[in-house]
């Protein structure tokens, strides 16, 4: 059966109906599924008299079952499907919630309108629900560059890196993907408790998120008005992100926009003082944020169209 099909179904369910309200409050959701066994398993084996290593080597453990349920369940759920466009079509069904195209725009266009009417406070609530820093400390140049880091960033996480492997693997490979992915944002980090129970997961996720970082950055390029400046900005400026694979299509879409991303941000906790991305450009603004979602549609037509063309080889 085609991954590149059944993706391309989802894709398109996911354009014409997000993952609706009604549905959540009725099943919840299979990322809200992964993350309640992801808590169980942390609160099982993460354990506070362990030394380093042991927490390591439980968080190896959590790793690969979480990993495996998910890709163990997919694969059996795809082989009980019929074969023909009668199971694409169920198999893109089951995709379905694994790809956040249209949440993705929603939440970085709630930015974008209040602060176009000059509503820091709103836009900066708006923010506080897609990025981890602190919005009290943003100002209108902060939020901005918050709201497009995170959707340059999330459109190789949340969608471009799950089209990638279920293209490759189908439907046990994007519920492998969500599951690392979903791994590496609860406890990927390097906190007391988490950096060496999370160390796996935020090394799995790095690997896996190689390729797709690349290529968003190389879609963000392809459909720019810039793609010169996007192209060397990636190739001057995305090494140095803090993120083995951020970097690349931040990078782009800094270039692509003319304008600066990255640099110094407050979290509740500390100061990262991170070096820029496309140093020397202007800041952006509300107008920035609209022209980055601009850029972002482009970007998912031509992923799209590639899905497509991968689905009648």
């Amino acid at each position: 059966m085609s991954g590149a099909a059944i993706v391309l179904v989802a894709l398109v369910l996911d354009v014409a109906l997000g993952w609706p309200k009604w549905l959540y409050v009725a099943i919840g959701h299979p990322v809200t599924w992964i993350g309640a066994l992801i808590a169980r398993l942390d609160a099982w084996l993460n354990l506070d008299e362990a030394d380093e290593r042991g927490r390591r080597n439980s968080g190896i453990v959590a790793a690969l079952v979480v990993i495996m349920v998910a890709a163990n369940l997919a694969w059996t759920l795809t082989w009980f499907l019929p074969s023909g466009w009668t199971g694409i079509l169920l198999g893109g069904i089951l995709a379905w919630p694994f790809i956040a195209l249209r949440s993705m725009h929603e939440h970085v266009a709630a930015v974008a309108k209040p602060l176009e009417v000059g509503d820091l406070d709103g836009a900066r609530h708006a923010v506080s629900m897609i990025v981890g820093r602190d919005p009290a400390r943003l100002d209108e140049s902060g939020v901005a560059r918050a709201a497009i880091e995170s959707l340059a960033e999330n459109t190789s996480d949340g969608i471009v890196a799950p089209v990638f492997w279920g293209v490759i693997f189908g439907l046990p490979g994007l519920a492998a993907y969500k599951a690392i992915n979903t791994l590496d944002s609860m406890i990927g980090h390097r906190t007391p408790r988490h950096e060496a129970f999370g160390w796996a997961s935020a090394r799995i996720d790095d690997v896996v998120n190689l390729i797709p970082a690349r290529l968003t950055g190389l879609l963000f390029a392809a459909v720019s008005t810039r793609p010169k400046e996007a192209l060397a900005t990636m190739g001057r400026d995305a090494g140095h992100h803090r993120s083995p694979n951020a970097g690349w299509p931040e990078a782009a879409m800094a270039g692509a926009l003319g304008i600066r991303l990255s640099g110094p941000r407050v979290y509740a906790d500390r100061v990262a003082d991170e070096p820029w991305v496309n140093a020397g450009a202007a800041d952006p603004g509300a107008a920035d944020i609209r022209r980055a979602l601009g850029l972002y549609r482009f970007a998912m037509l031509a992923l799209a169209a590639i899905v497509a063309l991968c689905a009648l080889i």
